[in-house]
């Protein structure tokens, strides 16, 4: 169901210290560090911690990533939003900054938080691999 989940913390330094230590014992860890940015998994980043405010600014939302079996779950998925109300962050297509075949589509749920669904697999004539 879930691909990834980020979280804000106020202290980036401290809260991976913490991460480093209590994910070890559940077989995951540290896997790639993005600036202020910490993805945790076994062998990809699932979980990330990133600044509450970056440059001082507002608090960010939370940011839940619902994994889609293909392409056309994440275009079912943005539809099906579109029609529920929320609004829209980014309407679905290939994010090759994350890898060459990340789909996916990001809106706000009712409370603002950013909801995205991604297929991580190749696609067709538009994708690369």
């Amino acid at each position: 169901m879930f691909d990834h989940i980020s979280i804000q913390v106020e202290d980036t330094a401290a809260s991976a210290a913490f991460y480093d230590a209590v994910l070890t014992p559940l077989g995951a860890g540290r896997v790639l560090d993005v600036g202020e940015v910490v993805g945790y998994g076994t062998t990809a980043p699932s979980f990330w911690l990133g600044p509450a405010s970056p440059g001082g600014g507002e608090a960010r939302e939370v940011h839940i990533a619902f994994a889609a079996a293909d392409r056309a779950s994440v275009d079912a998925f943005h539809e099906a939003a579109l029609k529920a109300g929320a609004g829209v962050l980014h309407a679905p297509r290939l994010w090759p900054e994350y890898h060459p075949s990340y789909y996916g589509a990001f809106v706000r749920d009712p409370d603002g938080n950013n909801v995205e669904a991604v297929c991580h697999r190749p696609g067709g004539p538009d994708d690369p691999r």
